[in-house]
């Protein structure tokens, strides 16, 4: 699979490092964060963004609006921001494609292909809820950063691994990186 990986400037850099390790031995990765999720990528790990740049196949600048990311003509399965931050969220919604990210987003609503955004806020206030259902009604999946705790988390990372493994199932990827309900937890 081809996989469209936009990392947006809300918290929770991490989730998008563990999707892009888990995916890189499988899938082609293509990456674009915009220059505020860098700073954060910088801030919330150890790792910076020329490290993850290594795990994708390719990476556009945000702000290239000549990359090939940006054609309908440029084939790919399917696109995961993660995670997407309020202002990216309402950008898509009302069709607002100034940024790479957005254009591609754009790009997969137009193309019917997957589109997954993993809104990292918290509390959500009516425009918030307002845009997220115009773009599930537009059949985006939205994917809250909402960690289950039936699998019994000890660690944050088991926690990530959790939302990772469900943007996984999503894009119809067999994995095995967070229990199941009903595996060990009843």
């Amino acid at each position: 699979m081809n996989i469209v990986i936009g990392i947006t400037g809300a918290s929770g850099a991490l989730y998008a490092i563990r999707l892009a390790e888990e995916l890189s031995e499988q899938c082609r990765i293509t990456l674009i964060a915009s220059e505020t999720a860098k700073q954060i990528i910088t801030e919330e790990t150890e790792i910076e963004y020329a490290d993850l740049e290594e795990l994708a196949h390719e990476s556009f600048p945000n702000n290239d609006m000549n990359a090939s990311i940006c054609s309908g003509s440029r084939d790919f399965d399917a696109m995961v921001i993660v995670p997407c931050s309020m202002t990216t969220l309402a950008k898509i919604s009302s069709g607002i494609a100034d940024n790479v990210i957005t254009r591609a987003a754009s790009v997969a609503l137009k193309e019917k292909r997957k589109l997954i955004i993993v809104p990292r806020e918290t509390p959500l206030n009516s425009i918030h809820l307002e845009n997220m259902l115009k773009l599930s009604r537009e059949g985006v999946i939205v994917l809250p950063a909402m960690p289950g705790f039936y699998g019994g988390p000890e660690t944050a990372i088991d926690m990530v691994d959790f939302i990772v493994g469900r943007i996984m199932d999503q894009l119809g990827l067999d994995n095995d990186i967070s229990p199941r309900w009903g595996e060990g937890n009843q």
